[in-house]
């Protein structure tokens, strides 16, 4: 009987150190991003001027179970959003989505997704007037 309890255990061991084993550590998504976004208006059929619009930066946290983000820049107007994205880990990135209100002057509901790793957060957006795509990278 002792012998088949500690070859249970033992095989309990090796395959629970097993699975630890083959989960990836979280990539460090913290901290703060830089570059640029763009916009496109499907039913105008055009983009947003390129020189209006273009630099983004971010500061990504993990805050009370939830990652949240601070994305500031400048479109004629300075601007500054608190997002607030679900994410879940997959692999070696981090997978978001989200749903936020930036108000009737910014645009309305904005629905989202994106994906970070430890040097590339990209995401695709898009709401009843909009839709467009921001890429950033590690400030250095």
């Amino acid at each position: 009987m002792v012998n088949r309890r500690s070859l249970m255990w033992s095989f309990f061991m090796l395959f629970t150190g097993l699975a630890q084993a083959q989960t990836p550590p979280p990539p460090d998504i913290a901290g703060e991003w830089t570059g640029v976004w763009s916009a496109y208006h499907p039913a105008k059929g055009e983009g947003t001027e390129k020189e209006l619009c273009k630099k983004l930066t971010c500061k990504v946290e993990f805050k009370d179970s939830v990652w949240q983000a601070i994305f500031e820049g400048d479109c004629g107007r300075p601007y500054k959003y608190t997002i607030k994205m679900e994410g879940r880990q997959v692999g070696k990135v981090v997978l978001f989505k989200g749903t936020t209100d930036l108000g009737a002057k910014d645009g309305g509901v904005y629905d989202w997704i994106g994906r970070a790793n430890d040097k590339e957060f990209i995401g695709f957006y898009t709401s009843a007037y909009v839709t467009g795509v921001f890429t950033l990278s590690r400030t250095k």
